[in-house]
This record gives structure tokens, sequence and C-alpha cells, in this order.
């Protein structure tokens, strides 16, 4: 098969190794000229950038891949299929209808829940045990195409965001594989796949900065998967509402507390070396590891030596 890949973010990288290392022919890298920034946390410029310039591969920068001059560069190509993975851009028919057997994408959950851009994070926030990675035939719906290959596995608990992204992006080097080889086979018109099921379909939108306020009046347990989810944009944050200006907190550790009676959401009920423990609106949330805004990140104990909170203090909304 002759393909071109497109994509962007480090979870393409194992996929993408792994077709570039498979009896398939790579034509060419499409991706983004400069992708961009998320947060404060700055990792490689394109990270696929820097892995294919190894491979000695062309590479197109293809900021619009839907406009026509994208289109005349991809035909000079003559691709078999486009494979997708973290690209950020929806192919649309006119650029599908360009590679033979269209596209395939590789998707960080098991469609149809969690489409969208962000569904690592969503499906860890949401408290989810299984999720796993699903390749879809492409069509111009977002994440809604017939599903080609899965693979499933738990979250273990305690796993952050970053932690099960990378777990998730080897998971997909298998069913990447066996979906262009299925593609291969293809006769262009029998039904590929399982139809997705869209009354099961959730959404996975991507984060926003508000994303990470901590709201006290939900419970517990919701707030540690918060903290998990948004490791390591746009963090998990609250503030401590002294008298003087209030101090911006980055919820790093945290874990129930189920000995501790709560009251008012926001409430900090007890201090030791160990914890901050705050009521939630079920439960108590015990903070073992935070960082004030411009510092590190603290133990709890540490955090305590700088900022002397109390029993009876308040996180929260610093409006």
């Amino acid at each position: 098969m002759r393909l071109i890949l497109m994509g962007t973010g480090a979870f393409a990288i194992p996929a993408f190794q792994a077709v570039l290392a498979s009896r398939h022919e790579v034509l060419a890298l499409v991706t983004r000229s400069v992708p961009p920034a998320i947060g404060r946390h700055k990792g490689p410029v394109n990270p696929v950038l820097e892995m294919f310039a190894a491979s000695g591969k062309p590479v197109l920068p293809l900021d619009n891949v839907n406009a026509a001059a994208a289109h005349d560069q991809l035909r000079q190509w003559a691709p078999d299929l486009f494979v997708v993975c973290d690209f950020g851009q929806i192919l649309k028919p006119e650029t599908l209808s360009i590679a033979r057997c269209g596209g395939i994408n590789l998707h960080g959950s098991l469609l149809p829940r969690y489409r969208g851009a962000a569904p690592v994070n969503w499906a860890i926030w949401q408290g989810e045990t299984e999720t796993g990675v699903t390749v879809i035939h492409i069509t111009p719906r977002l994440d809604s195409g017939p599903c080609l290959t899965t693979a499933r596995t738990q979250i273990a608990p305690g796993e952050d965001a970053p932690a099960l992204e990378r777990r998730l992006a080897l998971m997909g080097v298998e069913p990447v594989l066996q979906a262009i080889d299925m593609l291969e086979a293809w006769d262009g018109q029998t039904p590929l796949g399982t139809p997705q099921d869209p009354a099961q379909a959730t959404l996975a939108p991507r984060l926003q900065k508000a994303h990470g306020r901590v709201d006290w009046t939900r419970p517990a347990g919701d707030i540690v998967n918060q903290i998990r989810a948004l490791r390591p944009w746009p963090g998990t944050y609250t503030h401590w509402l002294r008298e003087q200006r209030p101090v911006r907190l980055i919820l790093e550790r945290a874990a129930v507390d189920e000995r501790t009676t709560a009251s008012e959401p926001g409430r900090v009920m007890r201090v030791d070396r160990q914890a901050i423990v705050v009521a939630t609106g079920h439960q108590c949330l015990a903070i073992r590891q935070l960082q004030p805004a411009g510092k590190r990140i603290l133990d709890a104990h540490e955090f305590l030596c700088g900022y002397p909170v109390q029993v009876g203090d308040s996180l929260g909304d610093s409006d």
C-alpha cells in the first residue's frame, strides 16, 4: 500500500514508527507547520516531525489539508490510503477522495464513547475503569466512521493522563497495522467494519483552562479524577482564600479521606504533615502535593512551612 501519514502529536509516534518499518510504502508525512502550544508545558515543537526526520521521507507542512493547494500536492503522490493520528484537522470528502481507499484514524478511546480531541483526559475524569483504542475508516463527521479494529485495557487506579496516553499509543500499533491490511484487501464496495451507534456516543472536547477549576461541591472522588485527568495542562487549581490576597494552588496529588467528616465544601477540616484535608460535596479530599503559583511542587508538610493554612480556612474561587 502507498501510504501518506498525517499527524502532529506524540500519540502518533509508535504507530507511525511501526508503519515506517512495515512492508508498506510510506510516501510522505503531512503535519502542521507550527502546532499549538499547550499552556506553559512546552515539549518538542513537533514531536512527529522530529521522529520522521530520521526516515528521510518527504514532509508536507499543511496547516489546512482541505485547501485546494494542499489537494494538488497530495494528488501528485497518488496514495492508496491516508493514515491519520493526533492530527488536529478533519478531512473533508474531497480530501479523502484523493486516496484510493480514503483514510483510517487511530483514536484514543473505545468509540463511539469520547469522540473528540481529548478522549484520554475525559475518560479518566469521568471515572472510567476501562478504555482502549479504536481505528476507524474515516468519514467526514468527527470520529464517526465504522470501527475497523479495537484494543481494550483497564485504567489503573491512580493512573494519570500522560501515563495512560503513552500506554494507549503503544497499544495502537497492532490495530493500525491490522487496519491497513484490511484496506489493502478491500474491494472498494463491501461495507467495512462495524458502524458506530450514535445513541452510545459521548464527547471529549478540547480542554480549556477553565476546566481546571475545582468545584468543591463535587464529591472528593470526582476531584481526584480531575487531578489525574488534567495533568499536565491545564492542571487542577483552586485558591487559598486568606485575608491579604488569594493564593492560586495547583493540586498535584490527592486522595479521598474517609475518616474526616465533611462540612461546608471548600472548608479546611484537618492539617497535618501528610495532607491538607478539605471538605467537598461528598467526603473529604486529602491534598498531599500542591504547587503555589510560580513555585515548585511541594509535599503538604513543605507547603505548610511557607503557607500556614489552618483548620477553618477556605479554598475556592478568588472572585
